[in-house]
């Protein structure tokens, strides 16, 4: 009773193509798979911005005393 058999997947799936229509489930598959990349690249995206952030807080570097003399002799 808890195995699910072939007749069950074929009845949901039938019911499935009754309820949306055959045309509009790879649309909706294009659109959950949209979401997916849309949120891998949000995630990727906070972890960029966080690095970034991370660079502009390190303190800034020593301007070397060869730096310095340039800056006046210019």
């Amino acid at each position: 009773m808890g195995q699910i058999g072939i007749w069950q997947i074929v009845i949901v799936a039938v019911v499935v193509v009754l309820l949306f229509g055959r045309g509009k489930i790879p649309e909706l598959m294009g659109d959950v798979a949209k979401g997916i990349n849309s949120f891998k690249k949000g995630l990727t995206g906070e972890e960029k911005d966080k690095d970034a952030e991370q660079i502009e807080n390190q303190p800034a570097e020593k301007v070397s005393a060869e730096d310095k003399q340039k800056d006046k002799v210019s």
